[in-house]
């Protein structure tokens, strides 16, 4: 298996099929992740451990998917000099208090120094995390530029089908 480019952490399991999506579009783009389960709170040792061991073996990304207190990207942010995405979750089986603005204000309000780039909530959030870790990567990757520009033309031919398909229908 090649070294992991990105690292995804979820907070906790039942995050995964919120967070599914940002794994799709790394599998499809070809860039080698790591996708596992670690808490800020439960498990500091363990999510410690991953960002360390992660790290020194050539991670260049973190992505961190966490609801309701959402410490999980601050934690990561905190071990590392790498870029940290924060995906705030509302999609909780315990419920958030306010439905996942607790998770996103928790993820976005960092402390200088230890930013967190902090993408929009649930399934759109872990898509566009994906994107994003793309795109610093791709900062020294020109094949991967050309994977995203290829992606990104598919997306507005697929607005312009389905304009066509729309206006036949109801023109």
């Amino acid at each position: 298996m090649e070294k992991a480019k990105v690292a995804v952490f979820i907070g906790s399991a039942s995050d995964e099929a919120t967070v599914a999506p940002c794994a799709d579009i790394l599998k499809k783009l070809g860039i080698p992740f790591r996708f596992t389960v670690t808490s800020a709170h439960r498990t500091p040792e363990r999510t410690a451990e991953l960002v360390d061991s992660l790290e020194a073996a050539g991670c260049e990304v973190f992505i961190c998917a966490a609801g309701m207190a959402a410490h999980l990207a601050g934690a990561v942010a905190a071990r590392t000099m790498k870029p940290v995405i924060g995906i705030p979750v509302a999609a909780s089986p315990l419920g958030g208090a306010m439905d996942g603005l607790d998770a996103l204000l928790a993820t976005v309000q960092m402390p200088p120094g230890f930013p967190v780039a902090t993408v929009a909530l649930d399934k759109a959030g872990a898509r566009n995390a994906a994107w994003l870790a793309a795109q610093i990567l791709a900062l020294h990757d020109p094949e991967l530029v050309h994977k995203i520009r290829i992606s990104r033309e598919r997306f507005k031919s697929d607005v312009a089908v389905a304009g066509a398909e729309i206006e036949a229908k109801y023109c």
